[in-house]
């Protein structure tokens, strides 16, 4: 099969960053799928696994976000069958789906809304995943809490995570929510997403939130350069409160600034289920099975930005680029050539 991979880890401006190459076609075990690829998008997961981990021999595919076609089941699977369109983000530990076939856990699989194309379902999986996690998981937003009226801060609104964050919380829960955003465009998109407030990450947040009127900031869910808020974000807080993240800060946070407050904080990665083969893992088949039904009702939307074309070497070294450029809105998504 043909597929996308490197050898070395280089910018990826460099031609030789992201190679064309052929490979042999993958063999599923008992819970897998073998799924046919029909589109993929990138996600900053792919810049930073391409930079920091070369391979030791051969190519590496990486990729993980996926719709595609069963082609076949292990012998372990329920629930699918061949023909089957599916969607998922798939296994950090294996190869990803920049590919034109890839093996697959079952229990991490979903059904694919009917009523998206492939490149518009292929922009959510990844995102879908982290941000109902976030939010129900780790921020609990659907449980009790000590605060009369929560407040959830979004670090980040107009990228991949955030564009899906904002839609569920706005859909799902009664929380007020605020928005960062820098640029017009930005600031446009994640208002029509369900924001309630949006602010301008560059400039002081606790007098942004002031000045809107909202009420204290019970949660936050830091989705980009936690290092740069974390301070700012312990301040506005109200007390017992949550924070969650899901980047690389560049420097430590110090978690003292959160004691007196008791306020939690939350490490949220999506891959942790499929990493280390979790006793619930079939929860990601359930809840990307959830937001596809929420598609289909046109209670979301796709966060598709933009479509960069055929999935090949030179199309995903520009999108690599402009992923790496932290400018993007919504998400990158490709087709996959039979």
């Amino acid at each position: 099969m043909r597929a996308v991979g490197y050898k070395e880890s280089l910018p990826a401006e460099d031609p030789n960053s992201l190679l064309d190459i052929t490979v042999d076609d993958p063999t599923p075990g008992e819970k897998d799928l073998l799924v046919k690829v029909k589109a993929v998008a990138v996600n900053p997961v792919d810049t930073k696994i391409r930079m920091r981990m070369a391979p030791e021999s051969g190519h590496k595919i990486i990729g993980w976000d996926a719709v595609g076609e069963v082609v076949s089941t292990g012998d372990k699977v329920t629930g699918f069958q061949t023909g089957d369109r599916v969607w998922y983000a798939g296994d950090l530990t294996r190869p990803g789906c920049n590919a034109q076939l890839q093996t697959v856990d079952y229990r991490i699989v979903g059904n694919a809304p009917a009523n998206l194309d492939d490149t518009q379902a292929a922009a959510l999986p990844l995102t879908s995943i982290t941000a109902w996690e976030i939010l129900f998981d780790r921020l609990q937003l659907d449980k009790p809490s000590p605060h009369n009226k929560r407040t959830l801060l979004v670090i980040g609104g107009a990228g991949g995570v955030g564009s899906i964050l904002i839609q569920l919380a706005a859909q799902l829960t009664d929380v007020t929510i605020i928005a960062t955003a820098s640029r017009a465009e930005s600031q446009q998109w994640v208002k029509a997403l369900g924001a309630d407030h949006v602010i301008n990450h560059y400039d002081d947040l606790a007098e942004q939130i002031e000045s809107v009127g909202a009420s204290p900031v019970t949660d936050v869910a830091c989705l980009t350069h936690s290092e740069q808020y974390f301070e700012q974000c312990t301040k506005l807080m109200a007390p017992q409160g949550r924070f969650c993240l899901i980047d690389d800060p560049s420097e430590s946070l110090d978690i003292t600034l959160m004691k007196q407050k008791s306020i939690s904080l939350h490490w949220e990665f999506m891959f942790t289920r499929s990493l280390f083969t979790t006793a619930d893992m079939i929860k990601q088949q359930e809840l990307l099975n959830h937001i596809a039904r929420m598609v289909e009702k046109s209670q979301i939307r796709s966060t598709l930005g933009k479509n960069f074309g055929e999935m090949n070497a030179d199309n995903l070294r520009k999108a690599h680029q402009a992923i790496e450029s932290q400018k993007t809105i919504g998400k990158i998504a490709l087709t996959v050539a039979e």
